[in-house]
């Protein structure tokens, strides 16, 4: 499968946003193992180690695979959202991020992925 460079495929703000998201698995959001393997990473704590590399990748600009742009997208939108998982209604407080500007900035992020992302709708993008 072919890999995509994130510069190619999103703004700054977007991988800003993907790149920040990713940091809250390291700190406030909280991840059990079904859930991280659900996610597509073999276990909360796979979880944590491979959001640390994926974010070093975004950031760097190397070149990700559809499954780990799943993984980034799915990631993101869970810590943004849920309130037992992830960061939810602490968004604001611990990313200095407002809830509308980033669900705008995260829907534009799923419409420019979705056909990078489209094989696993529906389902894991494996460990």
């Amino acid at each position: 499968m072919t890999s995509f460079a994130a510069s190619g495929l999103l703004s700054e703000d977007e991988i800003r946003l993907l790149r920040r998201a990713l940091l809250e698995w390291g700190g406030p959001a909280r991840c059990g193992d079904q859930l991280a393997v659900g996610m597509g990473f073999a276990d909360a704590q796979d979880l944590v180690d491979r959001t640390c590399v994926l974010r070093d990748a975004l950031g760097d600009d190397v070149p990700l695979s559809p499954a780990d742009w799943a993984r980034v997208l799915l990631a993101t939108e869970i810590v943004f959202v849920s309130d037992l998982a992830g960061t939810g209604t602490e968004w604001p407080v611990t990313t200095g991020l407002a809830d509308e500007p980033t669900i705008r900035t995260l829907r534009s992020v799923q419409r420019k992925l979705g056909r990078t992302v489209r094989p696993y709708y529906g389902r894991s993008p494996g460990a």
